[in-house]
C-alpha cells in the first residue's frame, strides 16, 4: 500500500496485487512511486535510523537489520514491519521471499513480532500499535497431528497413493505448484489450509471447506476461478490448522508433513524429491529444488 504524507489529501492506494511498492521518503515533496536506487557503502544501521527519524518523526523504530537482504534495511516499528534502502531515501511496503530458501521471510518476521497473528496479509504501514516481540519458535523437524480435526482438512488423490499432509494457502504460488507435483505421484492428500495472506485466503479457505464437493472446489481455488459463496458451515477445524501452525512456528507455506511420523519438511518440492520423501528418506537428504522462481 501506498499512504500519502501530504495532509490535506491523505488517502490509502492498493496497489496491483503481486506488486511490492517501492515509495521515496521526502519530507517536501510526499512520497511517489520510484525505483530502488543501490548504495554502494555498507550498510550503517545508524545513519538509516537517524534519516527515518528525520523522515517518519511519529514512526517508533524498535529495530533495524540491514544484514543479507541484498541492499535492504528491515525496519521493525512495534508489530508491524517495513523496509528502506540503505540511505532511507525508499520505502518498500510488500513481502520479502527467499527464493533458495523457498521463505516468506516477511511472513517469518511479522509472526515474531505478534504471535496472535498468523502472518496475516502483506506487511502493514508503520503505526503507533503496541505490541511485544516475542521470540518466534523454530519449526521442528516433528510434530504430532493427532488432536487436529477432520473439519478441517480436504482429501483428495488416489485412495491407495502415498499419504501425505500439506498446510497450505491457496494464494500461495509454491503451493499451486506442489499440487501438480502431488498430482504426478498419485499422492493421497489431506489438504488443511491455513491463512498466512490474510483474511482473503481465509475467506477463500472457508468456501472450500463448506462446499458442497469441497475437493472441487480445492482445485478451483489453484486455479483462479471464482469460488461460490456456500451456507455457512463449522470452520473450526481452520481455526485449529492455525492454531497448530502457530504453535509450529509455520511462518510460510507450503508445509509438508509425513503422516507415518510426523516429518516436516518446508516449502516446494519437485515430484521426485516428494517421492523419496514420502517413501521414508530423512528430511536432510531431501533437498531444494532451485530451478523454480
Amino acid at each position: 500500500m501506498i499512504e500519502s504524507l501530504d495532509p490535506p489529501t491523505r488517502r490509502w492506494l492498493r496497489p496491483a496485487a503481486g506488486i511490492v511498492a517501492l515509495v521515496t521518503l521526502s519530507a517536501a515533496t510526499g512520497w511517489g512511486v520510484a525505483s530502488l536506487a543501490s548504495t554502494a557503502s555498507g550498510p550503517d544501521t545508524a545513519k538509516v535510523r537517524a534519516a527515518l527519524k528525520l523522515r517518519l518523526p511519529k514512526t517508533p523504530i524498535d529495530a533495524i537489520n540491514c544484514k543479507d537482504l541484498g541492499g535492504l534495511c528491515e525496519v521493525a516499528s512495534k508489530s508491524t514491519l517495513f523496509y528502506v534502502d540503505r540511505a532511507a531515501k525508499y520505502l518498500v511496503i510488500g513481502r520479502v521471499y527467499d527464493m533458495e530458501a523457498r521463505q516468506d521471510l516477511t511472513a517469518a518476521r511479522l509472526l515474531a513480532l505478534n504471535p496472535d497473528l498468523l502472518a496475516a496479509g502483506a506487511a502493514r504501514r508503520p503505526s503507533d500499535e503496541d505490541a511485544p516481540p516475542p521470540q518466534r519458535a523454530s519449526v521442528p523437524t516433528r510434530v504430532s497431528l493427532a488432536g487436529l480435526p477432520a473439519n478441517g482438512a480436504i482429501g483428495w488423490g488416489p485412495a491407495a497413493g502415498p499419504r501425505v499432509v500439506v498446510f497450505s494457502d491457496f494464494h500461495c504460488g509454491y503451493c499451486k505448484k506442489l499440487e501438480a507435483e502431488l498430482k504426478a505421484i498419485g499422492a493421497r492428500v489431506e489438504e488443511r489450509p491455513i491463512s498466512i495472506f490474510g483474511a482473503e485466503s481465509r475467506k477463500d479457505a472457508e468456501r472450500v471447506i463448506c462446499s458442497a464437493r469441497p475437493e472441487v472446489a480445492l482445485h478451483m481455488a489453484y486455479s483462479g476461478l471464482a469460488l461460490a459463496n456456500p451456507k455457512p458451515c463449522d470452520t473450526s477445524g481452520l481455526d485449529a490448522n492455525e492454531a497448530f501452525a502457530k504453535a509450529h512456528g509455520f511462518g510460510g507455506t507450503p508445509v509438508i508433513v509425513r503422516p507415518s511420523d510426523g516429518a516436516v519438511l518446508e516449502g516446494f518440492r519437485p515430484a521426485a524429491a516428494l517421492r523419496a520423501f514420502l517413501s521414508g528418506a530423512p528430511t536432510r537428504s531431501i533437498t531444494k529444488d532451485k530451478t523454480h522462481g
